[in-house]
């Protein structure tokens, strides 16, 4: 989809026309779109399709005519049937006149300015605009890692509460694979701010310092966040691996506790079952022998629980 903006007066405004000094947003692009946006500021059609590919590295690019920049942004997916986060391109083209960012998918990045919470936003402005979305990525990053670790406390409160279940396991695993890849994107997004101080053919506005340094300030916090995190869910899988092995153990011991205490009457019919002369079984020929013989084996059985109980054994 692609969507005209242009900034008057800090205000950001929808264009129906190309002008000078808008933003071109190109969200999961088609191909006419594409080599329309290529043709209009002279951009290699390849560099934009590049974008496209999940895989694509963080960079930054000087060309001819226009600076090419790809940085990693957080996305919703869904993986092994449970919805998960992983990072995606987003490409950001500053040519003559006009920023283009180009993004396989729409992304919820771009709406602090659409929120007209970002202050000094301008479309003209095109490395405050970079500093302005690098700084929207980590605050994305950032909330996305605050949700990742409530979901780690509400598992590893079931677990607490004794009733964790197999699949905490794979949530948790699936949390942490998360992690890793925010970890790798975030370093990448960091590398690229380094390389775009040290361009000297961006031009850059002298107000924007402040803004740099908070942009290199919550990237770093959110990158501490992410290994913090990481630690803590390799403790959260260790309990809950824990507390499931207490479990099955606790399991085993009753079934174990039954299988002996089934044993009892087992072995006695067994016994009395034999094929021998009646003469050698004991109460074989009272009137109620098979009754005695069921009463001395259910106190067998109670003495057996008792000691078993008293051993903590059941």
């Amino acid at each position: 989809m692609l969507k005209l903006f242009k900034t008057d007066g800090g205000v950001l405004s929808r264009l129906n026309d190309f002008e000078d000094g808008i933003w071109v947003d190109l969200a999961d692009p088609t191909m006419d779109e594409i080599k329309l946006i290529a043709e209009k500021y002279q951009i290699d059609t390849n560099d934009i399709i590049a974008i496209l590919d999940d895989e694509e590295t963080s960079r930054v690019e000087q060309e001819s005519g226009y600076t090419f920049i790809v940085i990693d942004i957080p996305s919703e997916e869904t993986r092994h049937g449970r919805s998960a986060y992983t990072t995606i391109p987003l490409g950001i083209f500053l040519a003559e006149t006009a920023i283009v960012t180009v993004c396989s998918e729409a992304s919820d990045i771009f709406s602090i300015f659409n929120r007209k919470s970002m202050r000094s936003f301008s479309t003209k402005k095109q490395m405050r605009f970079v500093y302005q979305v690098l700084y929207s990525v980590a605050v994305e990053y950032q909330r996305l890692l605050r949700y990742i670790d409530k979901t780690r406390k509400e598992i590893e409160t079931r677990a607490i509460n004794n009733i964790a279940e197999d699949t905490d396991l794979i949530d948790l695993h699936e949390l942490e694979s998360n992690l890793v890849y925010f970890t790798a994107s975030l370093k990448s997004n960091m590398l690229v701010i380094d390389r775009l101080v040290r361009y000297e053919r961006i031009k850059k506005y002298s107000e924007d310092k402040e803004l740099l340094d908070d942009v290199v300030i919550e990237i770093k916090q959110a990158a501490e966040m992410t290994d913090i995190y990481i630690n803590i869910i390799h403790g959260s899988r260790e309990l809950i691996a824990s507390v499931l092995n207490d479990k099955l153990n606790r399991v085993m011991k009753l079934l174990t506790s039954v299988t002996l205490i089934m044993g009892i009457p087992t072995i006695v019919s067994g016994l009395y079952g034999m094929n021998v002369d009646e003469k050698w079984m004991p109460l074989s020929h009272m009137q109620y022998g098979f009754g005695l013989i069921c009463a001395g084996i259910a106190v067998i059985c109670v003495l057996v629980i008792l000691i078993m109980k008293k051993s903590k054994l059941l």
